[in-house]
């Protein structure tokens, strides 16, 4: 059974929401996120992995960020976390940590070939979330969703404001 047939199922033994906050765009956003994250907690716990962990891997993959705490603070994670989740990751063969040669109080994070592998198996998986998710929609509209959502984003969420640069002298 897929998950929307799963939610028609459920929708018609549950009584209906208040009208009220039907209407609310932030109450559905809030709703609607839940259950997202209720059905990807599901899915990557049956990976093994975790959407956090799926998040360290991403931004490692990017290649820009490798101090564990660049990591944290790129995804606002506290120093702490991380550090559970890199362990994590390790024990795997999915990172590896190596002391800073020229700071030895850093450590150096890398994907292994095996956490390369592993990032792959977590986008399908992302992705066929996200499908199934939306399925509701078709693409013009899945587009104009995340363009909205973006714009949101930008505003609320640090992390996601688009990344520009001012101009400056040029550096060496």
């Amino acid at each position: 059974m897929t998950v929307a047939n799963s939610e028609t199922s459920r929708s018609s033994t549950l009584p209906r929401l208040p009208e009220e906050l039907v209407a609310s765009t932030a109450f559905l956003l809030k709703r609607l996120g839940l259950v997202a994250k209720d059905q990807a907690m599901e899915a990557y716990n049956r990976s093994g992995l975790h959407p956090y962990h799926h998040a360290v891997l991403a931004v490692l993959d990017e290649g820009s960020r490798e101090t564990q705490g660049a990591i944290a603070d790129a995804l606002g994670y506290d120093h702490g976390q991380l550090v559970g989740l890199l362990d994590e990751l390790e024990e795997r063969g999915l990172v590896e940590r190596r002391r800073d040669p020229t700071d030895r109080r850093r450590h150096i994070v890398r994907l292994t070939p095996d956490g390369k592998r592993a990032l792959a198996k977590l986008r399908a998986l992302a992705g066929r979330l996200e499908n199934e998710f939306l399925s509701a929609l078709d693409d013009g509209e899945r587009a104009q969703l995340h363009a909205l959502l973006l714009r949101l984003a930008h505003q609320h969420l640090p992390h996601c404001a688009p990344n520009v640069q001012a101009p400056s002298a040029k550096r060496s």
